[in-house]
C-alpha cells in the first residue's frame, strides 16, 4: 500500500480552488500560536480563515488563557492576504477528562492522545458543519512528535460522519516546523514545555 503524500493532496486541492477563481473558508482547529503560525502564513494565501481554539485538554486553566491570548496576539500582529479570525471556546476540562478516563498512564503519543484528537476533532467538524465552512482542518500536523497519518485518519472520519470536507495535512513538510520557530521568535510568541494536559505535563517534568 502507498503511503499517502498528504502535503501533494493539499497542494492539489489547492490548485483546483485556485483555478476555480474560490476563496474557501476554512475552520482551522488552533492548539497554539506557536504551532499557527506557519499554518496561518501558508494558508491564509489560499483560505478564508476561522482559527478555533477549542482546547479543553490544556491544564491548568491559566495556560489555557495564556496560549488563548498569544493566538489573539499573533493574528493581530501577523499580515495575511485573506481574512483570519478567532474563535473561542468557553474552557470545559471535564470535556477531556471524560474522554481519557481509563487513559490516565498512557505515554505521550498513545491511546490518551488519540483520544483527546477524537474530541477536538470532533468538536471541530460539528462546528465547521453548523457554520457552513467549505473546509476544516487542525494545526497539529506541524508538530514532529504528532503522528500525521492518525490524524488525518481521526479528521476524515469525522468529516464523513458531518459531511463536511476535511483539510489533509502534514505541516512539517516544506520546513513547516522550522519556519514556526522563526516566527515564534519574530513574534516573541509564549513557547511552551509540553503538550497540554497535565499527564503530558507530568511526563515533561520527569524528563
Amino acid at each position: 500500500m502507498n503511503k499517502r503524500n498528504y502535503q501533494n493532496e493539499m497542494d492539489s486541492i489547492i490548485a483546483q480552488n485556485q483555478k476555480d477563481g474560490i476563496i474557501p473558508s476554512l475552520l482551522l482547529h488552533s492548539c497554539c500560536a506557536p504551532c499557527s503560525s506557519y499554518v496561518l502564513e501558508y494558508l491564509s494565501e489560499y483560505f478564508s480563515i476561522t482559527v478555533l481554539y477549542y482546547n479543553p485538554n490544556i491544564s491548568p486553566k491559566e495556560e489555557y488563557l495564556h496560549r488563548l491570548k498569544e493566538e489573539k496576539r499573533l493574528i493581530s500582529e501577523m499580515k495575511f492576504k485573506n481574512p483570519v479570525s478567532v474563535l473561542d471556546c468557553d474552557y470545559n476540562a471535564d470535556e477531556f477528562f471524560n474522554a481519557s478516563k481509563g487513559y490516565e498512564q498512557e505515554p505521550e503519543g498513545g491511546k490518551r492522545c488519540e483520544k483527546c484528537f477524537d474530541l477536538r476533532l470532533d468538536f471541530t467538524a460539528k462546528t465547521a458543519k453548523e457554520k457552513s465552512f467549505d473546509y476544516f482542518a487542525t494545526t497539529l500536523t506541524i508538530s514532529p512528535l504528532k503522528n500525521a497519518p492518525l490524524i488525518n485518519g481521526v479528521g476524515e472520519k469525522f468529516g464523513e460522519k458531518y459531511n463536511v470536507k476535511y483539510l489533509c495535512s502534514d505541516f512539517k513538510k516544506k520546513e513547516g516546523y522550522k519556519r514556526s520557530i522563526v516566527l515564534s521568535k519574530e513574534y516573541n510568541l509564549y513557547r511552551q514545555n509540553y503538550c497540554g494536559c497535565i499527564f503530558s505535563k507530568v511526563e515533561s517534568k520527569n524528563r
